[in-house]
């Protein structure tokens, strides 16, 4: 045996780990990661002030940290093989929090770019091996509460991290969205090493395939995916800004990022021993729970979108008063998700994952009849419908999705998933931030229209604007501009609402949309010799 593949850990055990100490010690490493996906856009003004960057400039500090986590997340499997998957989440979450602290001190831009890229580097894998220990710490018929637990942390770290965010600037500094994770990084370091204990079968499973590996590194696979999953990232994150295909910058890195993505579908789905085990989608329980979870997320990160814009430049809300609107969500999601995960066993999942796109579509429906004069206590009850049918989504999607893949690849699915999903979230903010564009310019051009110097009520408005703008002690000449430019701004306005209107309608219709799939989620409890069954460490 060599050193690759010895865990860096406490002896095995034949003793069954306390799971919920298990659960616990893992969670913060998983929580800081996705708090820090969405915490440092809030403090990006103060962040450009200190280093001196320019409005383009400054996001690529939110870029590159999610270039750097989306490459690791299919690499999960591979990494745990070689390593152990309890080394794989300890030495990510050293890296993680190294980053942090470093992130905390940086005062240059290309510093701090550099220093995300650590922190990413080491957030790519806490996902995905949270996921795997979990599903193997817990036994068979607690399968859904461990998922649950995992929803949380999945669920409530971006919902939180915008608040959690803004109240750190607001009564500290920029640099401390950064060392708060030190003290608490430094804690799950020690929880981690203390009570997780790697199941004996995962091991002999992990050391025969590093020596597959070994003999058939898949290089090819891992330079292609690199490349095409960087790219693509990058092209997400930045295309809006460069207006897309007009840029002949975004055209050129679609193109390799395709190109290179479909050779390397093609190279995991020949190579003898993969670096990502692309063959679990043959599973179509896998396949279809995790496409919906990908459609789910990106929902998800859509409204987290959606929702401060409206409340901050529409309602006049302050940063924190935004976030605090998102709360009842975040609310709901975590008193309900306890309760989807113990009904896991007794109720089908395709019917409690149908429940919650539908209580889902039903909350975005309401929240498209939101107005300018609308108040936190409107936004609320849809805030709070989305976030039970969320719950009802997330757990039994996760929960079914890795029903019937072996227990040594476990991490593999878990990465897989975990990729889908934070594909899917930054198409999710690429799609809805272009439709919300092109919705109010359009809603803008058909109001406008009919705003003319023949039309009664647009000729009321424009004289009251004017009188107003005079009664202040200006002359009639600029009291009429004044009255122009306010008319104007008055059907921008309404033009955005509008746009935020039909945008959440198209948050609705996406949910529709996947619910065919549902016909693949069914987990029987027949399963054939081949197929495998989750069991406990007992």
């Amino acid at each position: 045996m060599t050193a690759a593949v010895i865990p860096f850990s406490a002896p095995v055990s034949s003793t069954m780990p306390n799971k919920w100490l298990v659960a616990l010690s893992i969670g913060f490493g998983s929580l800081m990661a996705t708090i820090d996906s969405s915490i440092v856009n809030v403090a990006l003004p103060n962040i450009r002030g200190t280093v001196g960057a320019t409005l383009e400039e400054i996001t690529w500090i939110s870029t590159a940290y999610i270039i750097a986590m989306v490459i690791v997340m299919p690499l999960t499997g591979f990494l745990g093989a070689f390593f152990g998957q309890k080394r794989v989440y300890l030495l990510s979450l050293v890296l993680f929090v190294a980053g942090s602290m470093l992130c905390g001190v940086a005062r240059t831009l290309p510093m701090l770019v550099f220093y995300r890229v650590i922190q990413g580097l080491g957030a790519g894998s806490l996902q995905p091996t949270q996921q795997a220990i979990l599903r193997q710490t817990f036994p068979a018929k607690e399968q859904g509460m461990a998922m649950a637990l995992f929803s949380m942390v999945i669920m409530v770290g971006p919902a939180i991290g915008p608040t959690l965010g803004g109240w750190i600037v607001d009564n500290y500094s920029w640099p401390w969205i950064f060392y708060i994770n030190v003290p608490v990084g430094a804690l799950g370091i020690f929880m981690t090493w203390r009570n997780v204990i790697e199941p004996a079968d995962v091991l002999r499973s992990n050391r025969e395939r590093a020596q597959a590996m070994r003999k058939h590194l898949d290089v090819a696979g891992i330079v292609l995916m690199c490349v095409g999953v960087c790219l693509l990232q990058y092209v997400l994150e930045e295309g809006q800004k460069s207006d897309w295909f007009e840029s002949n910058t975004i055209t050129f890195l679609t193109f390799v990022a395709v190109v290179s993505l479909v050779a390397f579908v093609i190279r995991e789905l020949t190579a003898k021993v993969p670096v990502v085990d692309l063959r679990l989608f043959r599973d179509r329980t896998f396949a279809a729970g995790t496409l919906i979870a990908g459609v789910m997320f990106a929902v998800l990160m859509g409204s987290m979108f959606l929702l401060p814009v409206f409340t901050q430049e529409l309602l006049g809300f302050n940063a924190m008063q935004s976030g605090l609107v998102l709360m009842p969500r975040t609310l709901a999601m975590m008193l309900v998700t306890p309760l989807v995960g113990k009904i896991y066993n007794d109720v089908p999942p395709a019917l409690v994952v149908g429940f919650g796109a539908l209580l889902f579509v039903f909350g975005s429906y309401e929240l498209s009849h939101i107005t300018l004069a609308s108040s936190s206590a409107d936004i609320m009850l849809p805030m709070i419908v989305t976030g039970v049918g969320l719950a009802c989504l997330f757990v039994p999607l996760m929960t079914a999705a890795l029903t019937f893949v072996p227990r040594e690849k476990l991490a593999d699915a878990a990465g897989l998933s975990s990729f889908v999903r934070q594909i899917g979230g930054s198409l999710g903010l690429t799609i809805f931030a272009t439709l919300l564009g092109r919705y109010q310019t359009r809603a803008t051009a058909s109001l406008a229209e009919n705003v003319t110097n023949v039309q009664p009520a647009a000729l009321e408005r424009l004289s009251m604007f004017a009188h107003g703008a005079m009664a202040r002690g200006q002359d009639a000449l600029s009291a009429q501009h004044t009255a122009l430019f306010a008319v104007d701004g008055t059907v921008r306005l309404q033009g955005a609402v509008l746009a935020f209107e039909k945008t959440f309608l198209v948050q609705a219709a996406a949910f529709v949309i996947v619910l065919p799939l549902l016909w693949f989620l069914r987990v029987s409890e027949k399963r054939s010799p081949g197929e495998h069954i989750e069991i406990g460490i007992e």
